[in-house]
């Protein structure tokens, strides 16, 4: 087929590689333009980006779609078959839309209709679902409110992290969108009383609270690291918390209550297994607190 693909992260470029991989004529890939990254702020480009220029696949970097009409004209000009989105980043307007004769195909990272929106697999770790899984959408306008044509399902382990469950579904999409272009399945209507959404993420997201029960904390820290991560501060310093567990321990939230970094919640205490201070390297928790100590009764922020 002759397929534009448009992604920008990591979750895309495994579905990009399998369609290229698969013969299928890819036109045009379209990411996000390349942004300052690292210490020296140089730009870089997305790892979308770059999948697409190993490929020697041609990349379009525009910076807006709803009302750039040249973009519209140049997508029409094509002539897809259809257009395949993951993570793009942009929202699609109706004459892209409309414009490859099978219209645009979306891999999204939930199962529909729960978790419409930006931050699907993380929603599913913070609200402690039992499954995830990709949804393979047709778009509209409406925000992932498109018709389905295939599901796959991943469980969500105990311990499931957000690199984990993104991991596992990533390729999944892959396999999902060259089956519904092979398949052409018959499209299905989203359910409408039972959706839920996943907002983007901020850094607002990062800080602890520590009254909130110790299995909700631990869900947090799987769920939001690497990005916004998890933090505490103390001694004027936002310390990250990379992995706890939740543990036996009573106390008023926020309390070291041993040596071994166990904090008391709002239910329960939460166990900080590997910690990082701002401009160092991540460190297991034992090895932090040689050089950051919290002794027992220290109250974090």
């Amino acid at each position: 087929m002759r397929l534009a693909f448009m992604g920008s992260p990591d979750f895309a470029v495994p579905a990009l590689r399998a369609l290229h991989g698969a013969g299928h004529a890819i036109v045009a890939v379209y990411c996000q333009p390349p942004r300052p990254a690292g210490r020296g702020q140089r730009e870089q480009p997305c790892p979308v980006h770059r999948a697409a220029l190993e490929l020697g696949l041609p990349v379009r970097t525009p910076t807006r779609l709803r009302k750039d009409t040249a973009e519209h004209e140049a997508f029409a000009a094509l002539g897809l078959d259809a257009a395949v989105v993951a993570a793009y980043g942009l929202i699609l307007p109706r004459p892209m839309l409309d414009a490859p004769r099978r219209g645009c195909l979306n891999i999204h990272a939930s199962l529909l209709p729960r978790w419409r929106g930006a931050a699907p697999i993380q929603a599913a770790i913070l609200a402690g679902d039992a499954e995830s899984g990709v949804t393979i959408m047709q778009m509209e306008e409406g925000l992932d409110t498109g018709p389905m044509l295939l599901k796959g399902v991943v469980p969500i382990g105990p311990r499931m992290t957000t690199p984990e469950l993104h991991d596992a579904l990533a390729p999944l999409g892959a396999r999902l969108v060259l089956e519904a272009l092979e398949r052409d399945p018959p499209a299905e209507p989203q359910p409408t009383d039972d959706a839920s959404y996943a907002p983007k993420l901020s850094k607002a997201d990062a800080p602890l609270d520590w009254t909130l029960p110790a299995a909700v904390l631990d869900r947090r820290v799987r769920a939001l690291n690497p990005w916004p991560g998890t933090i505490f501060t103390q001694a004027g310093e936002a310390i990250r918390v990379l992995a706890a567990e939740p543990a036996e321990g009573a106390g008023a939230p926020g309390t070291v209550l041993d040596e071994a970094a166990l904090v008391a919640c709002g239910e329960g205490a939460l166990r900080l297994t590997r910690l990082q201070r701002p401009g160092r390297g991540p460190l297991p928790a034992r090895d932090f607190l040689r050089g950051f100590p919290l002794p027992p009764g220290t109250v974090l922020g």
